[in-house]
């Protein structure tokens, strides 16, 4: 009689690692894929879009007279506006024609005629979004498909570790973990698929983890902020600073003008400025700047000014800490525009293999089946 095998850890762990991959595999691969298109959703517009160049031609008009063009010619409240570092892009006014608008329309603006620009319509937006809500919420709704998405990506990390630990040969020495690292193109098709899985798994884990631990951050509340309170700051604090501000009649109002000198003043490097101004929600201009010579496209400094030009506070990116830091690019960390477009291809490959690992897994489980048989 032949004597039971042993169940061992390992055995445990690959089934473990099996059963959780057959289960989530369809649901994995269509946040992947989704994801793998969504890493260049930006480009994938930029291709799609008008391009709105102004044409430089004398001394730009001044922001306040541009303000006053806008709003004279459109209802509603402006509450922000955004100077490229560009000589040949158009300036951005948003207006909130209803309070409980959240972000607004946005109206591109020539600042050399004061002409209004009116792009097209992408057709690309409606292709983007379509893939987001499937990354998001699995094309349902978001009550029901975010926590299906958010369990999945916890099976995922799951199985990233239980993938890493089966990764390993039994017998650990040099001869046999080196395999690990490479495909073996002329074997056949069974063993190339083996080592699709397991390789490229393996080169692609350290960058699911992290979109991983990341993405968690949308599917669950809790989660969210119990990452904000292990790493000692909040996730996605969008809330602006408090300020004791000494109110003073005689002392006028800071022009626009005046604040872009202080801005430049302040920060003194070329990039883009977004000022959003005095409202309901804050009584002061928060100035938004990102230098174009930066590490990172995701980073940027702010400054918060008063209505009579006194300046409250200003942040400065590098100086914030680094748990803040981190904070704060949870989003473009997740994404992959942390580095600009360096990243981003690296996140579009690691994806493109997450896409790959439950078609490879699935098959490497027929073949097993079919050789049991």
């Amino acid at each position: 009689m032949k004597k039971n095998k042993k169940y061992t850890i390992r055995k445990f762990i690959n089934d473990v690692h099996l059963w959780l991959g057959l289960a989530s595999g369809i649901i994995l691969f269509l946040v992947c894929l989704s994801g793998t298109i969504l890493a260049f959703e930006h480009e994938i517009k930029d291709v799609f879009s008008d391009e709105l160049v102004v044409e430089p031609k004398g001394e730009k008009i001044s922001i306040a007279d541009l303000k006053e063009k806008i709003t004279t010619e459109n209802s509603g409240v402006l509450t922000s506006i955004g100077i490229p570092e560009a000589l040949d892009e158009p300036y951005v006014f948003t207006i909130e024609e209803n309070p409980k608008e959240r972000r607004g329309t946005s109206f591109m603006v020539n600042p050399y005629t004061g002409e209004s620009l009116k792009p097209a319509a992408n057709p690309a937006d409606a292709f983007c979004f379509f893939f987001f809500k499937m990354h998001r919420w699995l094309l349902l709704d978001s009550a029901i498909g975010r926590p299906i998405v958010g369990v999945a990506t916890i099976i995922f990390l799951i199985l990233s570790i239980t993938g890493l630990v089966l990764w390993f040969p039994k017998k650990v020495k040099w001869k046999n973990v080196k395999s690990g690292f490479k495909i073996k193109t002329r074997a056949n098709w069974k063993r190339v698929n083996h080592d699709l899985h397991n390789t490229l798994g393996f080169y692609s884990l350290i960058f699911i983890v992290i979109m991983g631990i990341t993405g968690l951050c949308w599917s669950f509340e809790g989660y969210r902020e119990g990452l904000g309170n292990l790493i000692g700051t909040k996730i996605f604090n969008r809330s602006s600073p408090e300020f004791q501000i000494t109110e003073n009649s005689e002392a006028a109002t800071i022009t626009l003008s005046e604040l872009l000198n202080t801005a430049d003043t302040i920060f003194d490097y070329p990039g883009a400025i977004s000022i959003s101004l005095p409202g309901a929600r804050n009584d002061f201009f928060s100035i938004r700047k990102r230098n174009a010579n930066g590490w990172s496209p995701s980073t940027s400094d702010m400054a918060y000014i008063s209505k009579t030009g006194e300046v409250l506070a200003v942040e400065k990116f590098s100086d914030k800490p680094f748990n803040v830091q981190v904070a704060s690019l949870v989003k473009p960390i997740h994404t992959g525009a942390v580095f600009g477009f360096f990243s981003k291809l690296i996140y579009f490959l690691a994806c493109l293999i997450g896409t790959s690992l439950p078609v490879t897994g699935t098959l490497i489980w027929l073949n097993k089946m079919k050789k049991k048989k």
